[in-house]
């Protein structure tokens, strides 16, 4: 067990739209260091979203978030030698994160030509209630909805 919970790291808001939120996204969406990159991808995707569907693309960006984030989720808990699926409730920055991870590892998994039309893709998809990213996030409440009957061994 830790002796002292490690302090929170802040991050600065990016420089195009001066939002904290943006900032951590393209963090998750960053691969070997290369910010630039990454900026440059998650902008580079808002500009097709705003082309392709004629809305403010941070707007339908952020609509697509939480279309991701999860409510609940299943957390295994032993109890006498058995294990159970207990549903439990998701902190806040909890759910931010799981969203984010879950939007960017499924526009990975997409089948467009660059990372810019499949981050674009899953943001349209997912604002419109579609696509892998809300399909898990179905699935993991559906799991929770299952589980329910566990719900009294939660910690």
């Amino acid at each position: 067990m830790r002796k002292a919970k490690p302090k929170k790291r802040y991050v600065l808001p990016d420089p195009k739209f001066k939002d904290i939120l943006v900032t951590k996204f393209v963090n998750n969406l960053m691969f070997d260091g290369k910010k630039t990159t990454a900026y440059s991808i998650f902008y580079g995707a808002l500009e097709i979203v705003e082309t392709k569907t004629k809305e403010n693309s941070l707007e339908m960006w952020r609509k697509a978030l939480n279309n991701v984030m999860p409510t609940v989720e299943v957390k295994s808990r032993r109890v006498g030698g058995a294990n159970f699926q207990v549903p439990t409730e998701v902190r806040a920055d909890r759910k931010v994160s799981l969203g984010m991870k879950w939007m960017i590892k499924y526009a990975r998994l997409r089948g467009e030509k660059n990372m810019t039309d499949r981050l674009a893709a899953e943001i349209i998809a997912a604002a419109k209630g579609e696509g892998a990213s809300v399909k898990k996030k179905d699935d993991t409440h559906r799991m929770a909805e299952a589980n329910k009957a566990f719900s009294h061994f939660r910690f």
